[in-house]
């Protein structure tokens, strides 16, 4: 895996910025979530500061992985386009104050640290962006959904067979 290590805060003094693509298959966490290990995440981190003075890292995530789908229990190409704005703090405290300072829901306040893994903060947003019940739009098979509901037989029905 792409193991590049940033100094947050110097990344944000000096507007870095950091790109790349990474295969599904390098991202040990995301990889086990997924129905195979294949595709690819593009990723974009950008160092700044925010309005408040704040220094921020805006993180940005696209690409398809393969999930199963919740319904019909078929693998299914998920495409993950996500981005955040991540402020830092230097602590836990200070991490605590901005957020109360900022009160915006839609930012996130994290540590910083001066040795951070970017493939660390990619492969979170990338977790962050997978549904919690991943399921087509429209299931490819529906014969399978269909004979498994008939297949169900009510609770009581099964009793009044036991009379």
């Amino acid at each position: 895996m792409n193991a590049t290590v940033i100094d947050a805060f110097d990344f944000c003094r000096h507007n870095g910025s950091e790109h790349g693509v990474t295969p599904v298959a390098q991202m040990t966490r995301l990889a086990k979530d997924c129905a195979d290990a294949s595709g690819e995440i593009t990723w974009k981190v950008e160092g700044g500061t925010g309005k408040m003075g704040y220094p921020q890292l805006t993180l940005s995530v696209a690409g398809t992985v393969q999930l199963v789908c919740q319904r019909c229990l078929t693998p299914y190409a998920h495409t993950v386009d996500s981005s955040t704005v991540l402020v830092l703090g230097k602590d836990d405290q200070e991490a605590d104050e901005i957020e109360e300072i900022i009160a915006d829901e839609s930012i996130d306040v994290i540590v910083g640290t001066r040795s951070m893994l970017v493939m660390d903060l990619v492969e979170d947003e990338a977790l962050l962006a997978l549904p919690q019940s991943p399921r087509h739009a429209v299931c490819p098979d529906a014969s399978l959904l269909d004979k498994a509901k008939s297949a169900k037989i009510s609770p009581f029905e099964a009793l009044k067979g036991l009379k």
